[in-house]
């Protein structure tokens, strides 16, 4: 499964496109504006494509510096959802080693994965903006991470406490670039060293696959994630922002 901010339809030469994965699971036409940095030709040129095609939502994910595209994003209506952070390190030529009690996902893996993705994620954006219901965004990522363990491109590592799985980790391998795409721990099992020993079988699993850079993002507002990853090595290298504008209300929006 492409996740909703990566997904992509059929070429084409309008300024937005078109996401078909995000619409089909919240059953509303969702679209992206291509280019990350606007003049207000070009959100006022968005905003007409986005009333000629029916659209909804209309994502825009743009250079946290660039204060051209803020101010003519929210003069026009975007509202700020979340700070992306990425942060990236190199990868070690042999990997750590601190990954105790951390194995590859099974089939049999997938239900308890599910639980603790339905309750892992609300820093997300999705959880954040109103017009989403929270039992859909509940159930974007449990789907993710099921589709995640069943996808033979991404390796999925889950952590193990007295035969209890208590957390996961998926990493994706792009070039030179591995990618930590889902990361959590169960509440009930955070501050135990856990997650630093997914992050580690994360960076082994990319070093053993000739990675050369990790990378990995997450929220502004998730700050425990960025002290663990700033603890494994990772430093900030871009801070993007997601805007979001709706053309319905949430109470119009809801199934």
């Amino acid at each position: 499964m492409t996740s909703p901010s990566t997904s992509r339809p059929a070429a084409d030469d309008a300024c937005c496109r078109l996401l078909p994965w995000d619409s089909a699971f919240f059953q509303r036409r969702i679209a992206r504006v291509r280019e990350g940095a606007l003049t207000e030709h070009h959100v006022i040129e968005a905003l007409g494509w986005c009333a000629a095609n029916r659209i909804d939502c209309l994502y825009l994910l743009t250079d946290g510096g660039n204060s051209d595209t803020v101010a003519a994003a929210e003069r026009h209506g975007f509202h700020l959802m979340d700070v992306r952070i990425t942060l990236d390190r190199r990868v070690d030529a042999h990997g750590p080693v601190n990954s105790a009690g951390v194995r590859r996902a099974t089939a049999d893996d997938v239900e308890a994965l599910r639980a603790i993705a339905s309750t892992a994620h609300t820093d997300s954006r999705f959880y954040v903006d109103p017009h989403f219901p929270r039992e859909r965004c509940d159930a974007l990522y449990a789907a993710w991470i099921e589709q995640s363990c069943r996808d033979q491109s991404d390796a999925t590592f889950v952590a193990t406490q007295e035969d209890r799985l208590v957390g996961y980790v998926t990493v994706k391998i792009e070039g030179a670039t591995g990618q930590i795409g889902l990361m959590a721990v169960a509440s009930d099992a955070r501050g135990q060293g856990t997650g630093r020993a997914l992050v580690d079988a994360a960076l082994s699993s990319m070093a053993a696959q000739g990675a050369q850079i990790a990378r990995v993002v997450t929220q502004g507002r998730n700050i425990a994630a960025q002290r663990l990853y700033q603890a494994c090595g990772f430093t900030t290298s871009r801070v993007d922002l997601w805007y979001h504008r709706w053309f319905t209300t949430p109470e119009s929006s809801a199934p």
